[in-house]
């Protein structure tokens, strides 16, 4: 049976939390900040260890990449080509990475536009293996802190304003903390995608 509130939701998580975690870790691998940011809400809630959270999306995180970047390696440009969008993307990214490998690795997790490509376009540039690798982990466990613990403060915040009300306006809450975490992701994509 579904779940057809949040408390139900919860609860179902607290009883099948491996189950849980090894979908969120798939789900962390594409960078999804609002799965992120809800189970860092739903550790606070009780229903899954923060660590644990912490640790599963981590390691999404950083194998999502891995493989992204393995994939680049093998990426011929004249496929590309295909995709004119996507291959605007890229290139654009491959500059970027040139000069500011370092930060980009950092925080391509974040914008919308970039989170999905920026893994094939770091294989596809000139960065090596080992410096990626090494600079991936440290930022899927900053991204996977970040957003984990940005969800579990919105869970105290959110338990201190609504202690008296439903856990249905509760969900409402979520629900608008989680579209205006879209909204500005969308927001930051225009920002950074490249003119034409």
């Amino acid at each position: 049976m579904l779940p057809t509130d949040l408390a139900s939701f919860l609860e179902l998580l607290r009883h099948h939390g491996d189950a849980a975690y090894m979908l969120i870790s798939a789900g962390a691998a594409s960078h999804s900040l609002l799965l992120a940011l809800f189970t860092g809400y739903a550790a606070h809630s009780g229903a899954l260890s923060f660590g644990t959270v912490i640790a599963v999306c981590w390691i999404g995180s950083f194998v999502g990449d891995a493989i992204r970047f393995g994939i680049g390696r093998h990426i011929s440009p004249a496929w590309l080509r295909r995709f004119p969008r996507i291959e605007i993307a890229i290139q654009t990214t491959i500059r970027l990475a040139a000069r500011y490998h370092v930060w980009m690795i950092l925080f391509h997790r974040y914008p919308h536009g970039i989170r999905g490509l920026a893994g094939f376009a770091y294989g596809m540039s000139r960065l090596s293996w080992p410096t990626f690798l090494a600079f991936n982990f440290v930022a899927a466990g900053l991204w996977s802190g970040a957003i984990v613990s940005a969800g579990y403060a919105f869970g105290r915040v959110s338990d201190k304003v609504l202690n008296d009300f439903s856990s249905g306006l509760g969900l409402v809450m979520l629900v608008a903390f989680l579209g205006l975490s879209w909204i500005l992701s969308k927001n930051l994509e225009r920002a950074i995608e490249p003119k034409r």
